[in-house]
């Protein structure tokens, strides 16, 4: 592919294996380049080693040092431009609360709702559907 563009970069944080390979198709058909982690450790040393990530997508329910929700608000106080999306399909958003901008994306989500979440974040207009 030779674009002059460079396309966003999304980190993805999600222990089950299946689900973050799903994840990473459906956001790469929608137009962005993708980065995985399997955990928060992971996601932080890549966000530490990295400065072209746009946004965090993350699992609430991650085993480790921290959960989904602890790391959105670890990666909003160190790397405030990154924009946050956190996803569960055991959790309602109400008890948990996001960093300011923070959004909720309950699973099971569709192609279309996360390019159209990760488009408005970006500014990257008509990405894939």
């Amino acid at each position: 592919m030779n674009d002059s563009r460079k396309r966003p970069v999304i980190l993805i944080v999600e222990d089950e294996l299946l689900i973050r390979l799903d994840a990473i198709e459906m956001i790469e058909a929608a137009g962005f380049d993708t980065l995985e982690a399997a955990n928060a450790d992971e996601a932080i040393a890549i966000l530490e080693a990295r400065l072209d990530i746009h946004v965090l997508f993350t699992d609430i329910h991650m085993p480790g040092s921290m959960d989904g929700v602890k790391l959105a608000h670890f990666v909003r106080d160190r790397w405030l431009p990154v924009k946050i999306i956190a996803t569960s399909a055991h959790a309602r958003i109400e008890g948990y609360h996001l960093p300011n901008g923070g959004r909720f994306l309950p699973k099971p989500y569709s192609a279309r709702e996360v390019a159209a979440h990760l488009s408005d974040l970006t500014n990257l207009p008509g990405a894939a559907t």
